[in-house]
C-alpha cells in the first residue's frame, strides 16, 4: 500500500468525514474535537464543530491517504490555543514545560489498516506541515509501549517510540506510561528568512 499525506482543509473534509463515519464517529463520536477548547460544551455537535473549525482554518491535521485516495488515518496538530485541552492536564500544569509553538495531540488509524505505517506517515506529514507553517518547538504526550501490551484504542496519542524515531526527546513523565516529549522543527526552506 502506497501512502500519501495531505492537509486537512475544506477541500479534503469529505475524505476525513468518510473515515470518521466509517469508524463510527471515532472514539465514541469524538470527531477529533476532544483537544479543542469547546469540547466540554454540553450538547456540542462534534461533527459540526469540527467541520466549522476545518473550514475556517482553525483545525490542522496530516491526513493519510492510501493508493486509492481513501483516508486511512490522521495526525492532529495545532498551536496551544487551538489545542488547549491536553492529556494529563492536571499533572502537566503542576510543572509546565516551556510553552510550545505547536502540539501534536491525536492520531487515528482505521482499524483495518493498523500496523501498516499509517501513524508513521501521519507524524512525518504533520512535521512537514509544521515546518511549512514556520516550524518551532513541538510538544506531544505519547505512551510508552516498550515492554508492555497496549491496546490500540488507548494509543490515540501514538507511541513514545514513534516520536523518538522522529527525534523527539523525553522531558517529563506525566502518567503511568505517558511522557511529555518535544523537538524543534526548523522552518521549511520556503519560509526560512
Amino acid at each position: 500500500m502506497t501512502l500519501t499525506v495531505t492537509e486537512l482543509d475544506a477541500s479534503t473534509w469529505h475524505l476525513f468525514a468518510e473515515l470518521v463515519e466509517r469508524n463510527n464517529g471515532v472514539f465514541g463520536g469524538c470527531w477529533c474535537i476532544g483537544f479543542h477548547p469547546e469540547a466540554p460544551e454540553k450538547g456540542l455537535d462534534h461533527r459540526s464543530a469540527k467541520r466549522e473549525r476545518v473550514e475556517c482554518g482553525r483545525a490542522h491535521a496530516a491526513l493519510v491517504l492510501d493508493d486509492a485516495g481513501v483516508a486511512q488515518g490522521w495526525c492532529q496538530w495545532g498551536d496551544p490555543e487551538e489545542l488547549s485541552n491536553i492529556k494529563h492536564g492536571r499533572v502537566y500544569r503542576k510543572e509546565p514545560p516551556p510553552v510550545p509553538d505547536w502540539r501534536i495531540t491525536c492520531f487515528y488509524v482505521d482499524t483495518r489498516h493498523r500496523g501498516r505505517g499509517v501513524a508513521r506517515a501521519a507524524l512525518g506529514g504533520a512535521l512537514d506541515q509544521i515546518a511549512r507553517a514556520g516550524g518551532g518547538l513541538v510538544e506531544a504526550i505519547p505512551e510508552v509501549t516498550a515492554g508492555r501490551t497496549a491496546h490500540g484504542r488507548f494509543l490515540y496519542s501514538a507511541t513514545l517510540e514513534l516520536f523518538e524515531d522522529f527525534g523527539f526527546t523525553r522531558r517529563r513523565q506525566v502518567g503511568k506510561h505517558a511522557w511529555i516529549v518535544d523537538t524543534t522543527i526548523p522552518p521549511a526552506q520556503e519560509n526560512a528568512p
